[in-house]
C-alpha cells in the first residue's frame, strides 16, 4: 500500500451524487450492479482482474451449471448451518427467478437428467456478454462504468465513503454514498478471489471466520502404494456410495463418483462431503468415510458370493466373475486391507460394503472450488449491510457460507448479490 502522502495526492474520480461503488466483478458484484442500476444509482463497478467474471466463466467451461430445479424447500437445506439465512435471499431471488432472469437476457434454459439447471448451449460466455452489454447500455437509467484493474486497498480514512484503488497509473480514490464488495473468497487467487480484503476487513473491526476450502480434495496420511498411484491414480470410482457417521442415521450418505488422485481423493461425492470431512479434520486431526463399492448389491448377497467356492481362481478373478468387482474398485481393497481379512469372506464382504477410508487434510484453499469463512452473517444486517461500517454491503462467496456444487454456489451468489443491491438503495432512499 502506497504511503499516506502519496495516497494524499493521489488523483480523486468525482463522481455525482447518489453514486455506489461496487468491488468485485463476478457475479454477485455484478447483480448488485445490475440491480442498483435498476433503482435509478450511477453504478461504478472496480475489480483488479482485466475483465470481470473470470471465475464465472471458468466454472462454466465444461457447461455452466447455473441452478437446480429441484423444490425450494429442498434446495435450501444444502446451506448447511445458514440455510435460514440464504433462505431468506432466495424467496426474493432463487432458482425460479435466476432462470427467468436469464430467459429476459435470451438466453433458455433447461434441466438435465440430474436435476441440475443448464443454459441452452451450456456455456457460460453467452450469458456473461449480453448481461455486460445490458450493463453497459442499458433501456433506462444510467450505465454501469466499468474500472477494471483497479485494485481495492481499503479507505482514504475512518470513513467507509472514500475508497482506494491501486491501478495501473496509480493510486486513486473514489467517492461514492454507499459501497457493494463482492470480493469472492479464497480460492482460484489467479482469478482474482485471493482474501487480501481479509486484512482490510478486519481493521476496521468487522467480525471475520477463518477461510476454509469447500468443495475440494483431501490428501490419506499415507502415500498410495507405488502400483496402486501409478495404474490408478486419475481414475474414477464409479457408482459407489460414501457415508460418513455410524448407525442408521448417518450425517451423510450419497451414490455417485469421486476419483482417487496421487495424495487421495477427490471428485463430486468427496466435494459434496467436503464440509463434513474438513470440519472432522479441524476437530480430530483427522477424518474418514465408509465406502460402499457395490451399494446396489445387499451385503447377504455380497456374503454369498464372496464365499462361494472359487476353485483355482484368484481372489480377484473370482470377485470380477461373481460381483463384477475389479480395476481400482479391487485395487482399493488389496490397498486398503490386511491379507487376513482378504481371506476371510465375513470380513472382505463387510468391507466391500463398507471400507474405511482416511483423509489426513484437505488439499490447498486454492485448490478448492469455494471456500467458506470470511465476514459472519452475524455481523450483517438483515440487507447485508455491515454493522460496523454502515453504508457497507457484502455479498457472495466473501460471506461466511458454503454450498456444495450443483448450481448452489451460483444461485446464493446471484441472490446475495440482489440481497446488497436492494440493501444499498433502501439505505440511499432509492427504494
Amino acid at each position: 500500500m502506497a504511503n499516506i502522502a502519496k495516497i494524499d495526492t493521489a488523483p480523486k474520480l468525482q463522481l455525482q451524487a447518489q453514486t455506489v461503488l461496487v468491488i468485485g466483478g463476478g457475479p454477485a458484484g455484478l447483480m448488485a450492479a445490475q440491480t442498483l442500476q435498476e433503482a435509478g444509482f450511477q453504478v461504478h463497478l472496480m475489480d483488479a482482474m482485466p475483465s470481470v467474471g473470470r471465475k464465472f466463466l471458468l466454472a462454466g467451461k465444461g457447461g455452466l451449471n447455473l441452478t437446480h430445479s429441484e423444490p425450494l424447500l429442498t434446495f435450501v437445506e444444502r446451506y448447511g448451518a445458514q440455510r435460514q439465512v440464504v433462505h431468506d435471499w432466495l424467496v426474493d431471488f432463487g432458482p425460479a427467478q435466476l432462470r427467468a432472469w436469464a430467459l429476459q437476457l435470451g438466453v433458455s434454459t433447461f434441466v438435465g437428467s440430474s436435476g441440475r439447471v443448464f443454459p441452452v448451449g451450456m456455456k457460460a460466455a453467452p450469458l456473461l456478454r449480453t448481461w455486460l452489454a445490458r450493463l453497459r447500455h442499458p433501456a433506462g437509467g444510467f450505465p454501469v462504468q466499468f474500472h477494471m484493474r483497479h485494485r481495492w486497498t481499503g479507505w482514504a480514512d475512518s470513513s467507509t465513503r472514500t475508497a482506494m484503488f491501486d491501478t495501473p497509473l496509480g493510486m486513486v480514490q473514489m467517492t461514492a454514498n454507499a459501497v457493494v464488495l463482492a470480493l469472492g473468497g479464497g480460492s482460484w487467487a489467479h482469478l482474482g478471489s485471493n482474501g487480501a480484503w481479509v486484512q482490510l476487513l478486519a481493521e476496521r473491526g468487522v467480525d471475520l471466520a477463518p477461510l476454509l476450502p469447500v468443495n475440494c480434495g483431501f490428501d490419506r496420511p499415507g502415500a498410495w502404494s507405488p502400483y496402486f498411484k501409478d495404474r490408478f491414480a486419475g481414475l474414477p470410482f464409479k457408482s459407489v456410495a460414501i457415508s460418513i457417521g455410524s448407525g442408521q442415521s448417518p450425517q451423510f450418505s450419497r451414490k455417485g463418483e469421486f476419483v482417487a488422485t496421487a495424495t487421495g481423493v477427490e471428485g463430486s461425492l468427496i466435494y459434496a462431503a467436503s464440509g463434513l470431512l474438513r470440519t472432522q479434520i479441524l476437530q480430530f486431526g483427522s477424518a474418514s468415510f465408509q465406502l460402499d463399492l457395490l451399494p446396489d448389491i445387499p451385503f447377504e448377497r455380497v456374503f454369498s458370493e464372496v464365499g462361494h467356492p472359487r476353485g483355482s481362481r484368484s481372489l480377484s478373478s473370482h470377485l470380477k466373475s461373481r460381483l463384477h468387482l475389479d480395476g481400482i474398485k479391487m485395487a482399493i481393497l488389496h490397498e486398503l486391507l490386511p491379507k487376513a481379512d482378504l481371506a476371510d469372506a465375513h470380513a472382505l464382504a463387510k468391507s466391500i460394503k463398507s471400507l474405511t477410508v482416511t483423509l489426513a487434510s484437505a488439499r490447498p484453499i486454492d485448490e478448492a472450488i469455494s471456500s467458506a469463512g470470511g465476514v459472519r452473517l452475524e455481523g450483517l444486517t438483515p440487507s447485508l449491510m455491515l454493522e460496523r461500517l454502515p453504508g457497507v454491503f457484502c455479498a457472495g462467496e466473501m460471506l461466511d457460507w458454503e454450498a456444495p456444487t450443483g448450481g448452489y454456489l451460483l444461485t446464493a451468489c446471484f441472490a446475495s448479490g440482489r440481497r446488497a443491491g436492494l440493501g444499498a438503495s433502501a439505505y440511499l432512499g432509492g427504494l
